[in-house]
């Protein structure tokens, strides 16, 4: 078999060291293709000085040969203009990184197999090389093996078979610090507007060596580049709730990494969901990012023809296979030298697409292909006399496999030598952070505040707060509680106890869906640095107490008025400072159970066993617990919570007795409060305790990254 090689064009389009070129514009028309060069070439080697009273416009036929001449230097000129501005507001980049991979493999076993070597190939031998100031796409059918490959490419999953490296050194910890990642379905918090997700990104990921307000310019501008000015004050949105659309919430998650910033920047399906006009702007402003210096990696599914034309560098892939690699306004060439054209007016990607598939129709059929396949005819993958996807994709496999045998794979990827190793190693010994401590924790602390006051105040958790309060108030109304003769006759003891449990369940389970919720942004925030654990932990407690407060605030103002507990500053300020306490504690164990399980389901469970434990080993229902089981009230919280409120009301941590009627005699042998102090003192060890479990257990928590 014989394959017909491209000429030179295609040769220098395999080299790594050439500089870019002018692009090209290709029209195809029934059984040819026509290759059109000479606009590019024209508009290089014309010098136009004209003011703005000299032209005539009527002389601009829309059929001259002035117009796309025009547009073509308008076009030219606008992108001109916004790379200046991306380069003025500190687009540059700190290290240009040459990207190579070479015969990388990929494989998963295959469940269900009976053999343990079952293994099912993702990608076979795909090999490519894309310069800081290129774009590389890789295009092919959905199932092709693109996401996999980004995901190789950025250290997100470890690699099989092959080599991948950057400036011809392999991934290391400090890359992670310069590589952006925008995931094809991504996350964001709910209930920020467009602005205050970007700006806290910036203000927590961009180097010290920026300004507060330079930082914040930086999202203002990539808001405004991306066209997001409209939607800039709107919440981005969630589940049960609407915000913004979901192409401006993907124009978003790209801008959270653009800002940033990063040498190499990979994108998974940046266009899915928009319209031509976004694509096209979102692709413009890819190809100005990496002429900045920076090197662009993106997938594609099915770009249009002006997309197309964008992209400096193509990977074709079918079946985890390569089928093309080289300048992407060289494809529809190597594909028509070896006899393959389309034979009606098509897309450039729609006819790649095609192929990869496997789909030979509407299409020039090679003649070496015909004569391998043809003795076939009448087998059973040959339908009516039509070759099948198979035999395209084998003979495609095939041609790509002798061309880079023929060229060389050597010269095939050869990189452009960087002298970035020295910087390279400077990073990888000190770990930089986009704001100091403080600075991480006061920006998280203010983002927590926003992002979570709508929550603690729904409509369901105020409703759920003011009708128990309110249920409460009504079965003790009046009853006289501050005094020994309404503890005995109302038994009001049960209202205290009530309170202490109360506390204790609505908090805790509460808290248990924290984590759980928040994986996926936390996995994702801190694979890329952008805060400190501590910082975040921190400030998710101190945001938190604020708004703890205010609704057992309410809660005990409504019982206090309607139950007639004891009515004094004194009393009241305790009991709040009791409950607050409750709070506090019982959250911290929600935290550590949700960050221990990060299963909803799994932590109500344990929550639940954990509660009811403490409350019946507590002494409350049962007055002569075993000695084996005493030691239990000692670490609940709710049992310590009732004593306090029982020494606030009556003077004594214990109750009624039910034979004298005497308020200071404990139900519960022995146990007596000598020293307030030893309560809370046990109450604060638990909130400090159960927090700091819970700051190992997320340490613990795996990233999106390899570290």
């Amino acid at each position: 078999m014989r394959i017909k090689q491209p000429g030179d064009e295609i040769q220098e389009g395999m080299h790594g060291c050439e500089e870019k070129t002018t692009s090209e514009t290709k029209s195809w028309s029934t059984g040819f293709l026509v290759n059109m060069e000479s606009t590019a070439a024209e508009i290089d080697c014309i010098s136009i000085e004209v003011s703005s009273n000299d032209i005539d416009l009527s002389v601009l036929h829309p059929d001259s040969s002035s117009l796309p001449i025009m547009e073509s230097l308008s076009e030219a000129d606008d992108e001109e203009s916004e790379l200046h501005t991306w380069k003025k507001l500190g687009f540059e980049p700190t290290l240009p990184i040459c990207l190579k991979f070479e015969d990388v493999t990929y494989k998963v076993p295959v469940k269900g197999e009976k053999t343990p070597d079952a293994n099912k190939y993702i990608l076979h031998g795909i090999t490519g090389l894309v310069h800081p100031g290129e774009v590389l796409a890789l295009m092919g059918p959905s199932g092709g093996g693109k996401t996999t490959l980004l995901n190789l490419l950025s250290g997100r999953i470890k690699l099989a078979s092959g080599t991948i490296t950057y400036n011809n050194q392999p991934y290391s910890k400090s890359l992670k610090w310069r590589i952006g990642f925008v995931l094809q379905d991504d996350v964001a918090f709910p209930h920020l507007t467009v602005k205050e997700t970007l700006t806290y990104a910036a203000l927590l990921r961009l180097p010290n060596t920026l300004t507060m307000q330079q930082k914040k310019e930086r999202a203002t501008y990539v808001i405004s580049e991306l066209g997001l000015e409209r939607c800039q004050n709107t919440v981005i949105g969630g589940t049960f709730f609407r915000g913004i659309s979901g192409g401006e919430r993907k124009r978003v998650c790209i801008a959270n990494e653009i800002l940033l910033n990063p040498s190499l920047l990979l994108l998974d399906e940046p266009t899915s969901g928009l319209d031509s006009t976004t694509a096209l702007q979102i692709v413009k402003m890819l190809r100005n990012i990496a002429r900045s210096g920076k090197t662009v990696v993106t997938t594609i599914h099915q770009p249009s023809s002006r997309l197309f034309s964008k992209f400096d560098k193509l990977i074709l892939l079918g079946k985890g296979s390569s089928l093309y690699f080289g300048k992407a306004s060289d494809a529809m060439l190597y594909f028509s030298s070896m006899g393959c054209s389309p034979l009606m007016a098509m897309n450039p990607a729609e006819f790649l697409i095609d192929l990869a598939n496997g789909n030979i129709k509407d299409k020039s059929v090679p003649s070496d292909l015909v004569d391998k396949f043809f003795p076939r005819n009448n087998s059973l993958d040959m339908k009516h006399g039509e070759l099948s996807q198979v035999d395209v994709h084998e003979y495609l496999v095939e041609a790509y496999a002798v061309k880079e045998a023929k060229l060389g794979k050597t010269k095939l990827i050869k990189p452009l030598l960087i002298d970035a190793e020295p910087r390279m190693k400077a990073r990888s010994s000190t770990m930089e952070w986009g704001a100091t401590w403080w600075d991480q924790f006061s920006i998280l602390f203010r983002r927590g505040l926003k992002e979570r006051h709508h929550e603690y105040f729904s409509c369901i958790r105020i409703t759920q707060v003011f009708s128990t309060a309110i249920v409460m108030g009504l079965l003790w109304w009046r009853s006289d509680a501050s005094s020994p003769k309404g503890l005995q006759d109302q038994a009001t003891i049960w209202l205290l106890f009530f309170i202490s449990v109360f506390w204790a369940f609505f908090p805790m389970f509460t808290a248990i869906f924290t984590f759980p919720q928040e994986r996926v942004m936390l996995a994702k925030e801190r694979s890329v640095g952008m805060y400190r654990l501590s910082a975040y932990l921190l400030a998710r407690m101190t945001s938190d107490l604020p708004l703890d407060l205010i609704l057992p605030l309410v809660f005990l103002v409504i019982v206090y008025l309607m139950a007639g507990l004891k009515s004094t500053f004194t009393a009241f300020s305790l009991t709040m400072l009791t409950v607050f306490l409750s709070v506090v504690a019982a959250q911290g164990l929600g935290l550590t159970i949700g960050a221990a399980f990060m299963d909803v389901k799994k932590a109500s469970t344990l929550a639940s066993v954990i509660i009811m434990t403490s409350m019946l080993s507590g002494g409350f229902f049962i007055q002569k617990v075993p000695v084996f089981m005493s030691w239990v009230r000692y670490i609940s919280f709710t049992y310590h919570t009732y004593r306090l409120l029982l020494k606030i009301h009556y003077g004594c941590s214990t109750g009624l007795d039910a034979e004298s009627g005497s308020s200071c005699k404990s139900p519960f042998k022995g146990l007596r409060l000598d020293w307030d102090g030893m309560e809370v003192g046990t109450m604060v060890a638990m909130t400090v305790g159960y927090r700091i479990l819970a700051y190992a257990f997320l340490r613990r928590m795996k990233l999106m990254t390899i570290n």
